[in-house]
Order: structure tokens, then C-alpha cells, then sequence
């Protein structure tokens, strides 16, 4: 019994290691992909600026008539006159130590000029992103446990409506309504911080998460209704445990795998079409900063802007990737099964 016992142990202790060795593979294949992508896709954001028609030099001289002293002087100071390769080397080398360049329209370091404005897109992207997540799954759930009734039609009709409106038209409904008739909400700026912030930013709030609840919502109720006919919902309903929790326990943690997936993809989503509510709404913030750039053709402030949207959406999705085996371990022991 004793050498049985032991035998046991060593077992456990064997398969311990090896599922904590395949755990660490697993992060460190994840953070060579995300390193690989970000080295990709700093390649892509910054040669992109040769493509683009418009010359950074005769914007920083625009309405004057530049002598060629002056011209090379601009182009020294702002290094243009570097072999390309040189230039993202210089690029590159600069952000790993926290600086972006300076932007050709303000005159001041890139860092801040986006750090001026980032808390105000942040704050947009967490309500909304709020927003969709509790009306997101509050309807998939609810039309999953309705599902082929009224309410189920009901909930899919509304979902299916809200997702051919655009977000600018939202906007303009909402400022329309609720801002100009109603009085309830401003319409314009972001306000003079904390709750005055958020105060301004519902109504944006709104406009920028209408489209997003409506996938998530969908993929909710899909996810929910396959898992509502497993085999194991029915062996838990037959046990006599009460509808919440077998919903709760058995029904929407199984469901959370493919949500959080989407969710993970809407983080750039988010990112990008805060640039049209923002602009619906007069909030100065990185969106409505980085349509100016590319108007202004401020290359700097545009290639940051592109690269940080870029390496947020690399990273929240690595993040959900990691965190999946441990909220659905099935999807662990499949990986390790392939």
C-alpha cells in the first residue's frame, strides 16, 4: 500500500510538472507571436509613410518659400535626410525608450501630445466598453433562455435593428433627442473631469457601444443555446438544481469561451470608431487627434497612434487567449490533446 501510495504521489507530481511545463510553453509561444506581430506591424505602419503622396518638409513650410538652406536645415532637424532603415531604427530604438518623435503640426513631443488626450478616449472605450458587456450578454442570455418564444424574436429584431445603424448616426439620433429636445445630456466637449467627464461622455458612450452590443449579444445567445443542449445541462437539471444555477454554473461559464474571444477582437474596433463619435461629439481625444494627423499629413503622431491601437489589440487578445484554459479548462485539455 505504502509503494502504491508513493507510486501515486510520484505520478501526480510527474503530470504537475508537465502541465506547468506546457503552460509556460504555451506563454512563451504567445509572447513570441505578440512579439513577432508588433515587429511586424511597426514595419507595415512605418514605410507606409513612403506610400502616402505629400512631403512632411512642405508642411512644415507650408505658406512660406523656403530657401535650400532652410529646407536642408528642416530636413536635418526632423532626420529626413537618413537612409530609410536608419529612420526606423531611430524610430523604433526612440519608442522602446518612451519616445515617439515630435509631431509636425504641434511642435511638441508626440508622447505628449497623445498623453493630453488619451484619458478621455480611455474613459470613452471603458463606458462603452461597460455598456456592451452587461446589455451585450443581459440580451443574449435572455433570448437564449427564451429561445423560439416572443421574447427571444423580440430581443434578435432589436439586436438585428440597432446593428444597421451606424455609429455617426447614432450619434446624431442621440444628440438629436436626448441632448437638443430632451435637455437630459451636453452634447458637446468632454467636461471639466470626474463625474462631470462622465457625465459627458454617456451619451458618446452609447453612440460608440450600439453596434458592438449587437455582436455580443448574438454570439452570447449562440454560444448559449449550444451549450443549453449538452448532455451535462440535462444531467444537471435532472439532479434538481435550480434553473439559476445550472444557467450560472453549467450553461453561461461553459458559454464565456467564444464571448471572450469577441470581446478581444472589439478592442480595436473600439479604438477606431471612437474617431467618429469623438468628432460627433466635439471630445478631443486620440481618435479625433489622429484624423487632423493624417489630414495634416502628421506622420509622427500617425504612426504612434496606428502602433499603440495595434499592440493593444495584440496584447488584450494574448491576454484572452491565456486567460481562457483557466475559465474554461476544456479548452486547455483540447490544446494539449492537439
Amino acid at each position: 500500500m505504502a509503494l502504491a501510495d508513493q507510486a501515486g504521489r510520484s505520478v501526480a507530481r510527474s503530470g504537475g510538472a508537465w502541465a506547468g511545463a506546457a503552460t509556460l510553453r504555451r506563454v512563451a509561444g504567445k509572447l513570441g507571436a505578440l512579439a513577432l506581430t508588433l515587429f511586424l506591424a511597426s514595419l507595415l505602419v512605418f514605410f507606409s509613410r513612403f506610400l502616402v503622396p505629400g512631403d512632411p518638409v512642405s508642411f512644415l513650410l507650408r505658406g512660406r518659400k523656403p530657401s535650400p538652406e532652410a529646407v536642408a536645415q528642416v530636413t536635418e532637424q526632423y532626420g529626413l535626410d537618413l537612409p530609410p532603415w536608419q529612420q526606423y531604427l531611430n524610430w523604433v530604438t526612440g519608442m522602446l525608450q518612451g519616445d515617439f518623435g515630435r509631431s509636425l503640426q504641434y511642435r511638441q513631443d508626440v508622447a505628449t501630445v497623445i498623453g493630453e488626450r488619451l484619458p478621455v478616449t480611455l474613459g470613452l472605450v471603458l463606458m462603452a466598453g461597460l455598456m456592451i458587456a452587461v446589455v451585450g450578454i443581459a440580451a443574449g442570455v435572455v433570448a437564449a433562455l427564451n429561445r423560439g418564444r416572443v421574447l427571444d424574436r423580440a430581443v434578435l429584431i432589436g439586436l438585428t435593428t440597432l446593428g444597421a445603424i451606424p455609429s455617426f448616426v447614432g450619434a446624431i439620433v442621440l444628440i438629436a433627442v436626448f441632448a437638443v429636445q430632451l435637455g437630459w445630456f451636453p452634447s458637446f466637449g468632454s467636461g471639466e473631469g470626474g463625474l462631470d467627464t462622465a457625465y459627458h461622455l454617456v451619451l458618446p458612450s452609447i453612440a460608440l457601444a450600439i453596434v458592438f452590443v449587437v455582436l455580443v449579444g448574438k454570439v452570447t445567445r449562440s454560444s448559449m443555446v449550444d451549450q443549453l443542449d449538452r448532455e451535462h445541462v440535462e444531467v444537471a437539471t435532472s439532479r434538481g438544481l435550480k434553473r439559476a444555477t445550472v444557467v450560472r454554473r453549467h450553461v453561461l461559464r461553459n458559454a464565456i469561451g467564444p464571448i471572450l474571444t469577441v470581446s478581444g477582437l472589439l478592442v480595436a474596433g473600439l479604438l477606431v470608431a471612437s474617431s467618429i463619435v469623438e468628432a460627433a461629439f466635439g471630445l478631443a481625444g486620440v481618435g479625433s487627434l489622429l484624423v487632423q494627423s493624417v489630414d495634416r499629413l502628421d506622420f509622427p503622431v500617425v504612426q504612434a497612434i496606428v502602433l499603440l491601437v495595434v499592440a493593444a489589440f495584440v496584447v488584450v487578445n494574448a491576454i484572452v487567449d491565456l486567460l481562457e484554459p483557466w475559465i474554461d479548462p476544456r479548452s486547455a485539455a483540447g490544446a494539449g490533446a492537439r
